[in-house]
């Protein structure tokens, strides 16, 4: 049933989208070329008007998204630089794609479009509504610096076909790349005068000492002692012990080929790092019911608030989030002021690297629809919140207002009031070009960040930062063009996938093989050798 809705759903959206199209609605689809005599220094000799999507995130006392202090900021700037007049469309952001959707079939979206989802770009780029950016990127760069500065040719052209070199959308910049870390119970060390570990070994040291020693660290609740806990999630929780046992040597094309998975379950060495959960779990080294709760259930994270768990891994900065209602505050309410998580490095692969796959460096999918007829203004959008001085002003605001200067020239934020409410984190629905804080300053931005951690040492949160950034291994743009044995495919390996990690790690220790490799051959032929197939074939086409 969902399936049939879903496809008359689209049958409708594409009717409305050809039915506006010969209406005569439809604005004239622009060239790349600008007439040097429209522009003097910069600016419009005649005001042009462009608008721009803003999420509505339906924020309790937020301000209006699309006039607020900050869109006023832009508004100014844009008049005063470019002589372009700025309106924002608001669009849901929790129902953004379908809200999108509609738009683009009415032929009524903005000139300027944000999504996080690309085969939106991609349906209506086939039916000729989206604008092909790459005319403009190539015959304008010399207008843009900060746009090509900031994002790069990675970025710009992550998304260009190999063969017709069409660009529907370019990528926004995901500037803090960080994913995951080991977090381990700081005074529990302390009492059992235990390291910091380096490796594996240590670590797995450190949790059989927490078992043993139960009734020294929980007293009275000994018999809730979890040395280390996981979810349902496997592949995401465990990310930094499993990546230890991938090869380092692994190519860039196995990476692509075996890689669609960002949980990294095909790669070779994986199926050993989940061995060893296996074993820790006959052991009694790992929380027994990790595999009964679903996504957004609380019973962990209250197991971690009450002081039971000595390890765990997670969001890289996971422990630190939440002021009031997080975990640092509720241990040291619960626990005691010296009860504290603190990010190690424990895992190291065979080349001796505490190594991180990273995602690449991709956010937002910026586009232009066919309706745009001021993509030259809408450019100079883009390279104007590119620009150092109004994404840093659009991300901390003003100094002594939404901002405090600490004395070592980081910055703390201040909760703002009325119009200066921040309504997304840094502002990203205006800086729709980067997603992350950025100072200018590698240094100042990573203590502004450390900061910002409501009743937290800035000291632990920067030092989380600095190892989920050690070892990093980056993706890669791969331009093959669409892979088709993937469309649709994504729930239902994930569930396949999260089920055979969850069967194999709480299998009786002896039928570990047969579970994980029962459950391997399930999620190939559901889909996944397909899937390595076309990417191996489409690789090898366009990397010979």
């Amino acid at each position: 049933m969902k399936k049939v809705i879903s496809i008359l759903l689209i049958c409708l959206m594409v009717t409305a989208f050809f039915t506006s199209c010969s209406s005569g609605n439809k604005k004239k689809s622009p060239s790349g070329a600008v007439n040097n005599a429209d522009i003097v220094d910069g600016k419009f000799v005649k005001t042009r008007s462009i608008t721009v999507e803003v999420f509505d995130r339906g924020n309790d006392g937020g301000s209006k998204p699309e006039d607020n202090f900050y869109t006023k900021f832009i508004k100014d700037g844009m008049l005063r630089d470019h002589n372009v007049d700025v309106k924002f469309v608001r669009v849901p952001r929790w129902t953004e794609a379908e809200a999108l959707n509609n738009l683009l079939a009415a032929n009524d979206a903005p000139d300027i479009c944000v999504t996080y989802d690309y085969p939106t770009v991609l349906t209506y780029a086939n039916m000729g509504g989206v604008l092909d950016l790459n005319q403009y990127l190539d015959k304008n760069k010399d207008m843009i610096p900060n746009l090509w500065n900031l994002l790069g040719e990675d970025n710009l052209y992550w998304d260009q076909d190999p063969d017709k070199k069409t660009i529907w959308a370019i990528e926004s910049k995901l500037f803090q790349n960080k994913r995951v870390n080991t977090f381990v119970r700081e005074d529990w060390l302390k009492k059992l005068n235990i390291s910091e570990p380096t490796t594996i070994d240590e670590f797995e040291a450190m949790l059989k000492a927490f078992k043993d020693n139960a009734s020294k660290l929980l007293g009275k609740d000994a018999d809730k002692m979890v040395p280390l806990s996981i979810s349902f999630d496997v592949g995401w929780r465990a990310d930094t012990m499993l990546n230890s046992f991938i090869p380092d040597n692994i190519s860039d094309k196995d990476m692509y080929v075996y890689g669609f998975d960002d949980r990294r379950l095909l790669l070779p060495g994986y199926k050993n790092g989940v061995k060893k959960l296996n074993d820790w779990y006959n052991a009694g080294l790992l929380w027994k019911d990790f595999a009964l709760y679903p996504a957004g259930d609380k019973t962990e994270d209250n197991m971690i608030k009450a002081g039971y768990v000595g390890a765990f891994m997670h969001n890289w900065d996971y422990p630190y989030r939440d002021g009031d209602n997080g975990i640092t505050a509720n241990l040291k309410k619960l626990v005691g002021s010296d009860a504290a998580f603190i990010a190690v490095d424990a895992f190291k692969n065979d080349k001796g690297a505490y190594r991180k796959y990273l995602s690449a460096p991709i956010d937002r999918k910026i586009f232009f629809p066919a309706t745009n007829d001021e993509p030259i203004a809408s450019m100079l959008y883009l390279d104007w919140i590119s620009k150092l001085e109004n994404r840093k002003f659009l991300q901390i605001g003003e100094e002594g207002v939404t901002n405090e200067k600490q004395p070592d020239g980081s910055v703390k934020i201040i909760a703002a009031k009325g119009d200066k409410i921040v309504n997304s984190p840094n502002n990203i629905d205006y800086t729709i070009t980067i997603n992350g804080l950025d100072l200018g300053d590698k240094d100042l931005t990573i203590k502004s960040i450390a900061n910002n951690y409501a009743g937290v040492d800035p000291k632990l949160a920067s030092k989380a930062y600095a190892i989920a950034g050690k070892d990093t291994r980056v993706g890669k743009r791969v331009s093959v063009g669409p892979i088709k044995a993937e469309e649709g495919q994504g729930t239902v390996l994930k569930e396949k996938r999260d089920k055979l990690l969850d069967q194999a790690i709480t299998a009786k220790t002896g039928q570990f093989d047969s579970v994980f490799d029962s459950g391997m051959q399930d999620y190939l032929k559901s889909g996944g050798q397909a899937i390595i197939d076309e990417r191996k074939a489409a690789y090898e086409k366009y990397y010979k």
